[in-house]
């Protein structure tokens, strides 16, 4: 039963510090950009866009579609990184373990 307990505990002080590392992640951020750099967005830890930015040259009003998918390749880009950062992160925490749902 003392191993059973033992196993609980350390259950419990790995999911503390898988909160705390979400929420560390939650305050960093990766910047992805696409066409050259005129487009640029940033992501933070939680999967969260926290901007865009673009330069006007970009803004072509007779190509609304390159400007759509440079926009979609530039916010698909901070996501992946994001969740590679995270990823990352938690692997740390799990020994590279792949639990369902990290």
């Amino acid at each position: 039963m003392k191993n059973m307990n033992s196993m609980m505990k350390q259950a419990q002080n790995l999911q503390k510090k898988m909160l705390k590392t979400q929420a560390e992640m939650a305050l960093k951020t990766v910047e992805a950009s696409s066409g050259g750099g005129m487009i640029k967005v940033i992501a933070n830890g939680g999967q969260k866009i926290e901007s865009i930015t673009l330069e006007k040259e970009v803004v072509d009003p007779e190509d609304i579609e390159m400007l759509q998918d440079l926009i979609l390749a530039a916010v698909n880009d901070a996501l992946n990184k994001s969740q590679e950062m995270m990823s990352s992160e938690m692997g740390k925490l799990t020994g590279g373990l792949n639990i369902p749902g990290l």
